[in-house]
């Protein structure tokens, strides 16, 4: 009730003055959380809420998405994805190695800063009627690719743990790559089978959301196999998002679907990015939080951006993608828990990178504003 009521509020006030919304809902994660009042935790049953609310919001950013245009920019996309992810790594392991990490904590460091979460950079592009432009496209694309990437990374980095600890940890690359193959070639016979049956069979149902309730099945579906197979789930929910939009159902279950999401959901995914970050002992790491925060968010732009600008993309455009592409969220937030729990973050610089994460996230959506203001679609 009370994540209700404060999103609600800082999501209008922050409308009011010009930014958008998804600021204010950041923000009550700070402030309601252990940075600020303390008051909420991040649970069980908020992480729930979240993960639930994540793979709603890019279910819809597929159901609205143009697959013409998303076939259109997918070279864009994947140079964009490749330069966001090789400038990051770059410049980011030798401020690790600056700051006293070692060269193994250092390269770690620059994997976790080098993942994007565009789910935010979504909501805001969603809310700026840019989600289905040239620019929007190519974000979206390139998110697909970037996941893939830092599942990539993340399972050579884990290989090496395994390595280094002289444990038999070891992931079989190979077996990882083939399903996510066989699991990106699945999507076609989902869209050109799986979801124009779903969406007659839910016609067919005497139940008044039939259709809305198929589209769910397949969403959390699609969404459970992707995170079975090491993908991230938003990338399951994405796809089936465009595949229920090649169906005669699309409108109906997005008109259903949307409340639902934004209503409860979606605000505790926003609010649950806020909730993991504290100011115990921050007086420390400022110096670190500070570059780190401005270095990934500076390769972020450059790389994601000349990568926009390689294919073609206007000055303006290749700004709007590199803003759309800064945002760490939860894919960052991922990768460093795993690499906290795996031994490979110290202790003493822990709290500094998740802190460094959390205001990469919030700048984005101020970023892609600023950019907006430019682009004339």
């Amino acid at each position: 009730m009370i994540i209700l009521i404060t999103t609600s509020l800082f999501g209008h006030l922050a409308s009011r003055v010009g930014i958008p919304a998804v600021i204010g809902q950041l923000f009550v994660g700070i402030i309601l959380g252990p940075a600020l009042l303390n008051w909420v935790h991040a649970n069980d049953f908020i992480h729930i809420f979240s993960e639930i609310g994540v793979i709603i919001l890019m279910f819809i950013a597929g159901l609205e998405s143009d697959l013409t245009l998303l076939k259109k920019y997918l070279r864009p996309s994947i140079i964009v994805a490749l330069l966001g992810v090789l400038i990051p790594m770059v410049l980011i392991y030798p401020v690790g190695i600056v700051f006293g990490l070692t060269q193994f904590e250092s390269l770690f460091l620059s994997v976790i800063f080098a993942a994007t979460s565009v789910s935010i950079s979504v909501a805001v592009m969603k809310e700026l009627n840019l989600l289905d432009s040239k620019s929007g496209s190519t974000v979206l694309g390139a998110a697909v690719v970037d996941d893939v990437l830092a599942v990539v990374l993340l399972s050579i980095m884990v290989s090496l743990i395994g390595t280094k600890a002289g444990t038999d940890t070891q992931i079989p690359l190979a077996l990882t790559f083939l399903e996510q193959l066989i699991y990106f070639a699945a999507i076609y016979f989902v869209m050109r089978f799986i979801a124009p049956l779903l969406a007659r069979l839910g016609t067919k149902l005497l139940n008044p959301v039939g259709p809305t309730i198929m589209a769910m099945i397949l969403c959390f579906g699609m969404a459970y196999i992707a995170d079975l197979i090491g993908l991230s789930a938003v990338i399951g929910a994405f796809f089936a998002g465009i595949a229920i939009a090649q169906t005669h159902v699309a409108h109906e279950v997005d008109q259903s679907i949307e409340p639902i999401g934004y209503a409860i959901f979606i605000p505790v995914f926003f609010v649950s990015i806020g909730l993991n970050m504290s100011l115990a002992g921050i007086e420390h790491d400022l110096l670190l939080i500070i570059v780190l925060t401005i270095v990934a968010t500076l390769t972020k732009i450059l790389g994601a951006g000349s990568g926009a600008k390689w294919a073609g993309f206007s000055s303006n455009e290749a700004y709007l993608v590199g803003a759309g592409m800064v945002s760490r969220g939860e894919m960052a937030l991922i990768i460093a828990q795993i690499g906290y729990q795996s031994k490979l973050i110290s202790d003493d610089y822990y709290s500094a990178i998740i802190t460094a994460i959390i205001l990469t996230t919030l700048l984005a959506p101020l970023l892609l504003k600023h950019a907006a203001r430019h682009i004339n679609y």
